[in-house]
């Protein structure tokens, strides 16, 4: 019995401990999700506004009919080769964040092949790049340590190399995958096309005061701002995704915490008992020794 009371007082040190890691894991998430929030929204607001103005300089130029020919924004292809970039964390112990984007690359991944297109992966998060090696599943390209440190020039360079493949016609489609910030307890898994260019509603009267004058290099600024828009979403995907993990690890640290004060009680009662039916024992046994001694 002595030895079955020190295992329990054991295992409630250590769930008492862990608890205590868990609790300063929670504390350190919603520190960073205050800072990765504010910076989510504060790059959500320049990313609507270069969706605004390209929007208005596509419907602007050229009465935004001979932006058909334009690689940015063709009609986009089923079939052909097609670029998945995905982004996860670099780190786990934030429950089902890094699996979901997983399972909904996998899910796009079969609908592809279902249309008969070959899929690439490029992939952004020690997570994603351990569980696509580990099936030995091919990866084009990879990054570890920007979805935990967002970098615009660094993304930008990233999604580049998607971005020239798309214009030399190697790949037909280049689409985006993260998992994205929501609110403080929940999260949404976003896919976006980002090649060709199709989630800019054109009006066909703009209402700004925006201007655009026709001459040759007309195309040139087109191109130039859809490959602005495209890095900024790329960088703006590692935004969101870095305040969507945070959150997701502090709920999952709460629940850890809650989880480890509930078996602390359930141990604790286990130990009080075990200690109890100890006492009882030797009660027992002292008695029937003075019985004896009669």
């Amino acid at each position: 019995m002595g030895n079955n009371l020190k295992d329990i007082r054991k295992q409630i040190s250590s769930v008492l401990n862990t608890q205590k890691t868990t609790r300063a894991m929670k504390l350190v998430s919603t520190s960073k999700l205050k800072k990765a929030d504010e910076m989510a929204r504060r790059s959500k607001t320049y990313a609507n506004k270069i969706v605004e103005v390209l929007g208005e300089i596509k419907a602007k130029v050229a009465g935004g009919e001979n932006t058909q020919d334009n690689p940015y924004f063709i009609p986009a292809k089923e079939t052909g080769l097609v670029d998945i970039v995905l982004v996860t964390a670099d780190k786990g112990l934030c429950g089902g964040f890094n699996i979901n984007t997983i399972k909904e690359v996998n899910r796009i991944i079969l609908e592809h092949k279902a249309k008969n297109a070959k899929v690439r992966l490029r992939v952004i998060g020690k997570k994603a790049i351990e569980y696509f090696k580990f099936n030995e599943i091919e990866i084009l390209d990879s990054a570890v340590g920007l979805s935990a440190t967002p970098n615009y020039a660094q993304a930008a360079e990233f999604i580049n190399k998607a971005v020239n493949d798309y214009l030399q016609g190697m790949t037909s489609k280049i689409i985006l995958v993260h998992n994205g910030f929501k609110n403080m307890i929940s999260q949404e898994m976003k896919v976006s096309q980002l090649l060709p260019i199709n989630s800019i509603e054109l009006s066909k009267e703009c209402s700004s005061v925006l201007e655009v004058e026709p001459n040759e290099q007309e195309n040139e600024v087109l191109n130039q701002l859809a490959n602005k828009y495209i890095e900024f979403s790329m960088y703006y995907a590692l935004v969101d995704s870095l305040a969507a993990e945070h959150s997701a690890r502090m709920q999952a640290m709460d629940a850890a915490t809650n989880n480890a004060g509930e078996l602390a009680k359930s141990l604790t009662v286990a130990y009080n008992k075990a200690r109890q039916e100890a006492i009882t024992t030797e009660l027992v046994e002292i008695n029937t020794g003075v019985e004896s001694m009669k």
